[in-house]
């Protein structure tokens, strides 16, 4: 763990745009830096919360243990996301994991500190507001753009959620298994395999080990839209 350094930081105009620059200072100056490597956990649902967490660097997702004990996968987070933002100001203790899918650097500051600016700094509590509502929106709006599709229309959009939104490319490894995907879509792992293997044959995308290579994103965007 190190202290970070705030010089050039996104927080400063990502965040705290309406903090002042004394309040900026002691909060840099008290925030600390975390590594966490790939599949380790950054928050355990139940545990206590304690600070307020930004992702700087990596790929995380946030899953909720069902009540048959499976994961359920709510969302996957980048780098300029609070991953903290959805139980912080309802919660004492945190009621969703988060877990490195990369390996994965985080921003720490002790809630109380977020708390007290928020009591204090009208502007700086308003855009907390602005965010926690930001993430919930995207969670739903993501929730609902699978839901409505079917099996290979839901296959078809998270390659494409990870070709377009995480890695800006056609060719890229998954970070996520199998499981976890039938996790994220609400499908089994069986369905995910035969519905993979079917757009291989049909050539619509290469699969090698964890890479993925879209050949033909028109046909995927269709199916995606379409199925």
């Amino acid at each position: 763990m190190t202290t970070c350094n705030c010089e050039g930081c996104e927080l400063k105009s990502l965040f705290f745009e309406n903090v002042t620059t004394s309040e900026i200072e002691a909060i840099c100056n008290r925030k600390t830096e975390r590594e966490f490597k790939k599949g380790e956990f950054i928050i355990r649902e139940g545990d206590q919360i304690d600070d307020f967490i930004y992702l700087q660097k990596g790929l995380v997702k946030l899953s909720r243990k069902s009540d048959h004990g499976s994961d359920q996968i709510i969302c996957f987070a980048l780098p300029l996301d609070f991953v903290s933002l959805l139980s912080i100001f309802s919660e004492t203790t945190y009621n969703y994991s988060v877990t490195a899918l990369e390996d994965s650097v985080t921003c720490n500051i002790r809630i109380e500190e977020i708390k007290h600016i928020a009591a204090e700094n009208g502007k700086f509590a308003i855009s907390l507001i602005e965010k926690v509502n930001k993430a919930t929106d995207r969670i739903i709006l993501d929730f609902l753009q699978v839901k409505q599709r079917r099996l290979f229309g839901r296959i078809a959009y998270i390659l494409l959620y990870f070709s377009k939104q995480i890695y800006h490319s056609a060719s890229f490894d998954l970070p996520v298994s199998r499981k976890e995907i039938a996790e994220y879509i609400g499908m089994t792992v069986e369905n995910v395999i035969r519905t993979l293997s079917s757009l291989r044959k049909d050539g619509i995308i290469k699969i090698s080990g964890p890479t993925i290579e879209i050949v033909d994103e028109e046909r995927l965007e269709r199916i995606s839209e379409l199925s």
